[in-house]
């Protein structure tokens, strides 16, 4: 039954974000009556939404006015420092909306014929930068919590430069030089990211340590590195193209260089839920197209394209995420 009703938390905490709810009680404590009327929502439904969120430990209340619960205001409202508010939105507006339709998406035969995956479906969603700083949002959710691991997953100690593939804005690369002082950092993504990057770098302080790289890695040519980081970007693709993207990564790599692949990954079993559930969400949005995949998918994929499995790390992650590591022989 608990499960059954979920979605009610999930609702209650989304629309307590797109409404802005946390980012007001930040500044101070308000009655039910101030909370409607700033917020524009109906008095009526609005002392149960309220403490519906103080029974979830979101907010407290005291005297008749509402406050942010302990620790809230670090993730929820955008001044904290592991706000994850804009992964909240894209899943009110984009994933909720999906998955009320996932009976009919898993009886719809049709999709199989029509997978829709590839460089030209991130051209087109690339086309509104407004719409693609909110899936950045969503992103740098993920990836924030993993950045500051890779630091030190592997020893960067013999490594000058790294290229984060598919970076997107490159949240990972800044944090990463920020974390490893030495390291010279590169994204390389779709040519419309790159305002987007340069925006990212400028708030982060990083624009001297990152350079952008404008271009399509399923069939352009890769800049040379030590280090190619893949996040949280195999999973939007089916296996032969991953296949394929790591052994393109092959020739941009120096000898001695590594490659580390992250993602939500399956355990052997197939009996994790969370990864398992994060892959159902990917072939939701991608139609069919992604998926996730084990630590052991992708030793075969590093060692086909002529790399040296290393080791496996788990990372405390949302997602629970693993980072695969691979040396290119000297």
């Amino acid at each position: 039954m608990q499960l059954n009703s979920a979605y009610f938390q999930s609702k209650v905490l989304q629309s307590a974000v797109e409404l802005g709810l946390f980012e007001m009680l930040a500044q101070r404590p308000a009655t039910a009556d101030e909370v409607a009327e700033q917020l524009k929502i109906r008095p009526r439904m609005t002392p149960d939404f309220l403490d519906a969120l103080v029974g979830l430990n979101l907010l407290t209340r005291a005297g008749g006015r509402y406050a942010l619960g302990d620790g809230v205001g670090e993730f929820l409202t955008s001044s904290g420092g592991h706000y994850i508010g804009g992964s909240i939105v894209q899943h009110a507006r984009k994933h909720y909306r999906l998955w009320a339709d996932l009976t009919q998406s898993l009886q719809d035969m049709a999709a199989e014929e029509h997978v829709l995956y590839g460089t030209d479906s991130f051209l087109k969603v690339y086309e509104n930068h407004e719409v693609v700083r909110g899936l950045m949002n969503h992103m740098d959710t993920y990836n924030g919590f993993v950045a500051p691991q890779l630091a030190t997953a592997i020893d960067w100690s013999g490594y000058r430069s790294f290229v984060d593939l598919g970076g997107a804005r490159g949240n990972v690369a800044a944090l990463l030089v920020s974390a490893v002082s030495h390291l010279a950092g590169g994204v390389y993504d779709l040519p419309p990211v790159e305002p987007l990057f340069d925006e990212h770098m400028a708030k982060h302080g990083t624009a001297e340590r990152v350079t952008f790289y404008g271009g399509d890695f399923v069939q352009d040519t890769l800049p040379e590195t030590d280090v190619i980081i893949i996040g949280h970007v195999l999973h939007d693709w089916p296996p032969e193209y991953r296949e394929k993207i790591i052994g393109r990564t092959f020739a941009a790599i120096r000898p001695g260089g590594a490659l580390l692949v992250y993602d939500a990954m399956l355990d052997d079993a197939r009996t994790e839920a969370p990864a398992l559930l994060q892959s159902l969400n990917c072939r939701v949005l991608s139609r069919g197209g992604g998926s996730e995949y084990s630590a052991e998918d992708c030793r075969v994929w590093m060692e086909k394209a002529g790399f040296r499995y290393d080791t496996v790390v788990d990372l405390e992650t949302v997602t629970n995420d693993r980072v695969v590591v691979a040396r290119k022989p000297a």
